[in-house]
Formats: structure tokens, sequence, C-alpha cells
């Protein structure tokens, strides 16, 4: 049964609105998880809530008819519907990386790096699209290579009316619902592997092959899309060719910390689910399972701690090489408490609650992919250590971060 949207404050116009709004949603999302996780169906009633609450357009100024949201007011939304849903919080994520960078991206950044004019037009329509219900996906990883953007394989090229791209990409979050998808692509014709940023519509040149049943986040509809399609000048975004690695570095935060917060929401979500069945048993006042659940709770608020000052930091100092040390942090402690926490709550709530279709058991398998979705735990490490010891993370690694 799809549950109508019962938001009495209609539209989310701030992001202290779609915060509440976003908890409001969580029971909502989680009552239908169950059922797109068996199924792996995309969560297609979630985004008619998202959009009629104008969370779509979080990150779009409030100028283009957004709520005008900064990186910490993502994270703290985030949190909130990975509460609910971590699969519809993932895709959630996935299109707020696509309009968070374009709003966050200086204008004055923007005319230095060479962009023109009509890119700053064609941006705002992105945004205020967004605004108005669109959905963007990430297209990025590719079979063999992963997110490593350097070993890209998908190609473009110049042509008389703008540019041709042709390859395949992976585990693209709601591939098929997209209205279009962020492409990462390499010059054809260049030496060195010169990396872009494209914005594809989806239609005709885009294809989508179902490849997804994965052990968790089942609903996020991570199909294969196939590429061999020609785009406007306008979709190269930034307007400036060659920029993917260089900002990947400068800026990671969402490439890397964004994720964070869905799963310190789903850590959140087995608290919440553990502590339901362990009450429902009359099992929580053993001294064994309540100390399971308090180290649990801690664990969490830690996590929770470190991604708040990551985004804080981000929104406050973007760039900066201590607060690119937070953003690494941040997914590193999210995506490992994540998985131990969902694990031990699990072991205090026993087999019953490993059955298929258990809250718990579903957020388990969600919550163990945090540590494996890039960058992953170990790659996350590895950069801290170097940091740590004084070196360069991104040129010390004997393999490229990006």
């Amino acid at each position: 049964m799809v549950l109508p949207v019962s938001t009495g404050a209609g539209p989310a116009s701030d992001p202290e609105a779609a915060r509440a709004l976003a908890a409001e949603l969580a029971p909502r999302l989680a009552a239908r998880a169950a059922a797109h996780d068996a199924a792996g169906t995309f969560p297609e009633a979630d985004f008619a809530d998202l959009r009629a609450c104008g969370l779509l357009g979080l990150m779009t100024p409030a100028r283009l008819g957004g709520c005008g949201a900064s990186f910490a007011d993502y994270t703290a939304v985030a949190v909130e519907l990975a509460r609910g849903a971590g699969a519809t919080a993932l895709i959630f994520n996935m299109h707020s990386s696509v309009t968070g960078a374009l709003a966050h991206t200086p204008d004055d950044l923007v005319r230095q790096m060479g962009a023109p004019d009509s890119f700053l037009a064609a941006r705002d329509r992105l945004l205020a699209d967004a605004a108005a219900g669109a959905l963007y996906a990430v297209a990025m990883s590719e079979r063999g290579t992963g997110s490593r953007l350097s070993r890209t394989s998908t190609v473009y090229h110049a042509t008389g009316s703008g540019f041709r791209i042709t390859g395949s990409k992976t585990f693209v979050s709601g591939a098929g619902h997209a209205d279009a998808y962020l492409v990462t692509a390499k010059d054809a014709g260049a030496f060195d592997p010169r990396v872009s940023y494209f914005l594809v519509p989806a239609g005709e040149g885009t294809r989508v092959e179902p490849t997804w049943d994965s052990m968790g986040m089942r609903a996020t509809g991570s199909h294969d899309v196939h590429l061999d399609v020609e785009v406007g000048p306008d979709a190269l975004l930034g307007g400036v060719e060659g920029v993917t690695l260089l900002l990947a570095e400068a800026m990671p935060q969402w490439l890397v910390a964004s994720y964070a917060a869905v799963y310190v929401g789903v850590a959140r979500a087995a608290l919440d689910a553990g502590g339901a069945h362990l009450r429902e048993r009359g099992l929580h006042t053993l001294p064994t399972v309540r100390s399971r659940m308090g180290r649990a709770d801690a664990a969490v608020s830690a996590a929770e701690l470190v991604v708040t000052e990551a985004a804080r930091r981000v929104t406050e100092q973007p760039g900066t090489p201590e607060t690119n040390r937070w953003v690494w942090r941040a997914k590193l402690t999210a995506g490992d408490t994540a998985a131990a926490v969902a694990s031990s709550v699990l072991e205090a709530a026993g087999a019953s609650a490993t059955r298929r279709g258990h809250p718990l058991e579903r957020i388990y398998r969600d919550a163990r992919c945090g540590a494996l979705q890039p960058a992953t735990s170990d790659v996350c490490a590895d950069w801290l250590g170097g940091a740590a010891l004084d070196g360069d993370p991104h040129r010390d690694a004997e393999v490229p971060r990006w």
C-alpha cells in the first residue's frame, strides 16, 4: 500500500523545514522498505514523497526555487532519510552530489576556470529543474576499474555541435528512473587521462541493463548504463574539460563524505529496529543485551559527531587540508561503525531477527555495504595514514586514489 504524503506545511522552503520533513517521512519510507528490498525494486513512492516535499531541490538555491541547503544541512537530512530507508537515502545522496556540487561551486571560481556564461545559465536551469522534481544519478564506476576516475574507459570526442560519449557504467543508483546522469569520460584524443564531467539526459543513446541483484541496498536499482550518445556543449559541466581529477582531490566531499551521512542513518536504524525487537521479546533487561546496546549507542553517537564535524568544516572551510582530512575520517568512521553496530545488535536480537523480512536483517545487509562503497574503508584508512605521516596521500600511494 502506498502511504500518501500528509505533511501539513507543504514543500520545504528552507533547510530547517527540510530536515523536519525528512524526519516525518522516515517512518513512511521504513514501511515500504521491506517490499522494495525483497523485490529489488526502485522505491517510486518514496521519491514521489520526496518530490512533493520539495526535497529534490534541497541543494538548489532559494532564488531558483530550492531550499538553499549547505553540506551540513544535506548531512542532517540524509541521516533522517536513511533512518527510514537506507537505499532511498543512498539514491538521494547521488542526486544531492550532483546538485550540491553545481550549487556550491562559486561563480568566480567557475569563471576563473574558463567557463562561459552559457554554462552558468545551463547550471541554473538544471538546479531549477531539480527543485521542480527532476532526479539526477551518478554514472562514474566501471567494471574492472571501479571508481578510479583516472582509469575511466568511457570516452568522448568533440563534434561540430557538442560531444559524442561512448562507454558503459556500473553501480548507477536510480538507473532507469533518473532524468539525467552525471557521467565521467576521458578525451579519446588526449595522451594524458583528461577526464571530464558531463550531465547526460536519459533517453535516446542511454540504455539501462538490469544487472543489480545485490546483498544489500537492493532497492537502489544500481544497474549498468550503456552510452552511445551525442550531447550539446552545455552538457560539459563547468564548461571546461579535464577538471574531474583536480576537483576529486581538492574538494572530495561529494565523492567521499556524502555517503557517511547515509550510513550514520543506517546505524541509527539498527538501534531503532534492535531496540524494538528486544523490548517486544522481553530481552531488554538482560545485562549482556543492555551492554551491547549501550556500546552500540555510544559508537553511533561518536560516528555522528565525526560526520557532523566534517560537514561543518566542509560548509565553513571547503577544500582546506584539514577539512579534507575530516572528509576521509567521516567516511571511514561511518562505514565501519554501521557494519559493526548492525552486527552486534543483530547478535543481541538473536536468530529470530535473521529471518528474511525482519527489519534488522535488511538493515544489517544495508549497513555492511558502507565500508565497501568508494572510497572503501581500506582506501580511507590508507589515505589518512599517509596524511598522518606527513606525506601526500594522493601522490605517495602505489595506485592512484582516483
